[in-house]
């Protein structure tokens, strides 16, 4: 089989504080508020399944199992359960999501076969004034918090960032966070599902039960002394040339203005995944040619080789590092 670039159909997660912007993207979503669009995942809570080439039909999982390290490189598989290691999500956040907390992949109380959750976010658009929540103030440790929470004043122990539209978060595991409300963010972030909550706003979930809290399991995994969390504006001083947004040992995030026609090489190690943020153009390779729009992710298996980026378009490119 002729590598290409892989689209998948998302799989839509329906949230409490999500909404029905992600239609923007010509989406098809299905009914009720979604918060989440899982666009590139191999996950026992969400696999996506290829809809263009000769592979289409085909989940991520029975790729992996049928075509391996070709494709997907010779680092593509979590070392520690065989799955493809990341996870590309779209967020619409139309109310404040819980205040959370993400642990590592050595916290003893994970399911078995799951990971911990290192990610980033890229600030695709945002209202004005938006803010999210990103880490502890300085000095907060464990005991404190417990306190605050106990008495119900834990948004005195967390920093709030206003944020726009091309800022940028990196939000290793530790880091206390949260998106707030009018936020549409790309997210690049290990192939996880577990999250604690720390605070809900006392919020009922969609079946109108107050949503649960996991506040031993969070106190117990935050990184009181710094998460090496990050964050940037991301303006770009050039057309074709990387800006790298986040460098994690699960994955690198760059971003980039595509003008013309711009060369690029996939390596025999890890597959790229592109996420076209605004503009619009084409993936060119040596059998072919895609349209893309904003909204839109793709998988370049690692062994594509040579292709180009054409048009005028912003870019987000993940790779393993």
């Amino acid at each position: 089989m002729k590598p290409y670039p892989l689209q998948c159909k998302p799989e839509f997660k329906e949230r409490v504080w999500g909404g029905r912007a992600l239609e923007r993207f010509g989406l098809e979503l299905p009914e009720g508020r979604i918060g989440e669009g899982w666009m590139i995942g191999d996950h026992p809570n969400g696999t996506t399944t290829v809809v263009n080439g000769e592979l289409a039909g085909m989940g991520l999982d029975q790729i992996r199992e049928k075509y391996g390290k070709v494709l997907y490189g010779s680092k593509g598989f979590s070392e520690k359960n065989g799955r493809f290691p990341l996870l590309i999500k779209l967020l619409d956040c139309q109310d404040d999501l819980s205040v959370q907390v993400h642990p590592n992949d050595h916290y003893e109380r994970l399911p078995q076969g799951e990971l911990g959750k290192t990610e980033m976010w890229y600030i695709l658009d945002a209202k004005p004034g938006a803010k999210i929540i990103y880490g502890l103030k300085d000095g907060v440790n464990r005991e404190q918090l417990a306190a605050a929470i106990n008495e119900n004043r834990i948004m005195d122990c967390l920093n709030e960032v206003t944020v726009q539209a091309g800022d940028s978060f990196y939000i290793p595991s530790g880091t206390v966070h949260a998106l707030g409300a009018g936020i549409l963010v790309a997210e690049i972030q290990q192939n996880s599902d577990s999250t604690y909550r720390l605070y809900d706003y006392d919020r009922l979930g969609l079946d109108g039960k107050p949503r649960e809290l996991h506040i031993e399991d969070s106190l117990n995994v935050i990184a009181y002394e710094g998460s090496g969390a990050t964050y940037m504006k991301t303006d770009l001083s050039a057309s074709n040339e990387w800006l790298t947004l986040a460098r994690s040992p699960f994955f690198v995030t760059d971003k980039g203005q595509v003008e013309g026609i711009w060369s690029l090489q996939t390596t025999p190690d890890s597959f790229v995944i592109h996420i076209i943020c605004d503009g619009a153009g084409t993936i060119r390779w040596a059998d072919g040619e895609l349209p893309v729009k904003p909204g839109e992710c793709y998988l370049l298996p690692a062994n594509l080789g040579s292709y180009s980026l054409t048009g005028s378009m912003t870019v987000l490119r993940s790779y393993l590092p």
